[in-house]
């Protein structure tokens, strides 16, 4: 008989009060909002030592789940679905870095999110959503020679339309998909005339959105997607 899968691990002690919170967090014992119990509460709770608690509250922070601020208790947030991407934001970041293949699949889930959400947002836009679109266009065009204003921007107006389709969970995926094609981003706006062509792009993503034709909106931004791809792909090969 063989044993050797048999092994019992022992886990660390920062991991099971880990467990014990987020299991007061998830059955409501502490509610969106709510202060966490000191942590001299929760050492006596769980029977462990202040690094046990201090690293299983530094987990649930990175994690999303709780806000700490210098001074003060830790306090619950409210589970929404950007706490959720969060949850698989560095998982993602090394899964896109391993191989080609996998920025092909993601730049390919970005293009089905991005149309499907403008073409959902033309249905849905108000006059002001389209001055503040129109007013981060004028923001990018000023930004022309400064990459790190330029990208911030390009994703803001990305960020815009996202929220416009009024769906809590597209916006966050779209800003994940965003955030991890980041270090991309900057590698594209190297190609000369890139910029000036995202922002005639843009610009006519808007007009479609202003006039209400989802359809227009939607081919906008696939030629506009499939563009920025070419020189994705132009960059990969060399």
């Amino acid at each position: 008989m063989d044993l050797a899968g048999d092994k019992v691990v022992r886990r660390k002690l920062s991991d099971l009060v880990l467990e014990k919170l987020m299991g007061m967090i998830r059955g409501g014992e502490i509610a969106p909002g709510e202060a966490m119990p000191s942590e001299r509460d929760l050492m006596e709770r769980f029977g462990v030592g202040r690094p046990a608690v201090r690293e299983a509250l530094q987990t649930l922070e990175t994690m999303g789940f709780i806000s700490i601020s210098h001074g003060e208790r830790a306090r619950v947030l409210p589970l929404t679905a950007d706490t959720a991407m969060r949850q698989i934001d560095e998982v993602a970041r090394m899964l896109l870095s391993s191989s080609p293949e996998n920025l092909e699949h993601l730049k390919e889930a970005r293009r089905f999110f991005e149309i499907g959400m403008v073409r959902i947002a033309a249905t849905r836009v108000r006059p002001e959503d389209i001055g503040i679109l129109r007013d981060l266009v004028d923001t990018q065009r000023a930004a022309l020679g400064d990459a790190t204003a330029f990208i911030a921007a390009d994703m803001a107006f990305h960020r815009k339309i996202a929220e416009l389709s009024g769906n809590p969970i597209f916006a966050a995926v779209s800003v994940a998909l965003l955030d991890w094609l980041f270090q991309y981003h900057a590698e594209l706006l190297l190609w000369t005339g890139g910029e000036e062509k995202t922002l005639v792009e843009h610009g006519i993503i808007v007009d479609n959105l202003a006039a209400g034709d989802p359809e227009g909106a939607a081919a906008a931004m696939g030629a506009h997607l499939d563009r920025s791809d070419t020189l994705y792909r132009h960059r990969d090969d060399n």
